[in-house]
């Protein structure tokens, strides 16, 4: 038995949750694990196992997830947490993720809507207190995508440079609570509950404060899945309505923020091949560069695309053999 076998086997034998059966589920782009666990009498539980040197500390789990359920959402309970060791015993909200239950037939209209709900909800509240203010951090983390993207990082500096001055014009006003990782894999769908508990949350440890259109660009230009137009167009104008937003501004500042999660995302599904040997994840390259044309087809961003066309090149086979080979270094 592995030291992280036993420590794990000592953390549910502290709970009624000892003799459960447990199998495997699958995991995300993180360090993080996760397991099932069912007991005879038929309840169910989640583990979450996330070794405090490769993850944010559980206690930003904790309090995100406590501040979700007292906005009366449908984040899970937590039934007992081993911090130092990165162990967590959650509720289990089930399978039906959106990127599972759209292509099974649920209606996307009915479901991305109860979505972009639960943002105007979360938005119109103050968020947790020491909550990080990313976008300080952004011309950093979309510079990722000159670490390993890039050919050549010659022109970080003054990609940044554009970048910052861009989100000081026009990502303006109070930042509120965003998720990050708001989209169809972090959702679920929980049609017997009413109103905006039927979308169940997950992965939000990581949680920022930032534009209020950060979230809602994660959610409909989605790496991962196509979302019609048409639909991300219908979802802007219903979040605009429901918090009175400035329309025009608003169109700004959401595709502003698009360019750069996107250019961050291409960094780092590019690092992930590269450094930690998961080339799965250059798959998703292609859409995530349409999203990324498409955010800089805005006039307002004319600066920012002329930079980034100049130094970057869309993932055809040449690229994509690139990402496939090892870095030398991290």
């Amino acid at each position: 038995m592995t030291e992280r076998a036993a420590e794990i086997r000592a953390f549910l034998a502290a709970t009624s949750w000892a003799g459960a059966r447990r199998s495997a589920l699958a995991g995300d782009a993180s360090a993080r694990r996760y397991e099932r666990l069912q007991r005879t009498a038929g309840d169910s539980a989640v583990l979450m196992d996330a070794p405090p040197a490769n993850n944010s500390p559980l206690r930003d789990f904790t309090r995100y997830a406590k501040h979700l359920r007292q906005l009366d959402l449908s984040a899970p309970r937590i039934f007992a947490c081993d911090e130092p060791n990165g162990l967590m015993l959650l509720e289990d909200l089930g399978d039906a993720l959106y990127s599972r239950e759209i292509p099974a037939g649920a209606s996307e209209e009915q479901l991305y809507g109860a979505a972009v709900d639960v943002l105007a909800h979360i938005h119109a509240h103050p968020a947790p207190s020491d909550t990080a203010d990313l976008q300080t951090l952004m011309p950093d983390q979309a510079g990722l995508v000159y670490d390993f993207y890039a050919k050549s990082a010659e022109n970080k500096p003054a990609f940044q440079a554009v970048l910052e001055t861009l989100l000081a014009q026009y990502s303006t006003g109070t930042p509120v609570l965003c998720l990050r990782d708001y989209h169809a894999d972090n959702l679920l769908w929980l049609p017997d509950r009413q109103g905006l508990v039927r979308v169940g949350l997950l992965d939000f440890q990581d949680a920022v404060l930032a534009h209020r259109s950060y979230d809602l660009v994660s959610l409909l230009y989605d790496a991962r899945r196509d979302v019609p137009a048409s639909l991300a167009e219908r979802m802007i104008r219903r979040y605009i309505t429901r918090t009175g937003q400035d329309a025009d501004q608003f169109h700004i500042a959401a595709a502003l923020n698009a360019a750069q999660r996107q250019l961050r995302i291409l960094g780092i599904f590019a690092r992930l091949a590269r450094i930690f040997g998961k080339p799965q994840y250059l798959q998703f390259m292609p859409r995530t560069w349409a999203h990324l044309t498409t955010s800089l087809s805005h006039p307002a961003l004319a600066p920012l695309r002329a930079r980034v066309l100049a130094d970057l090149t869309p993932p055809d086979d040449t690229l994509m053999q690139r990402m496939s080979r090892p870095c030398p270094t991290p």
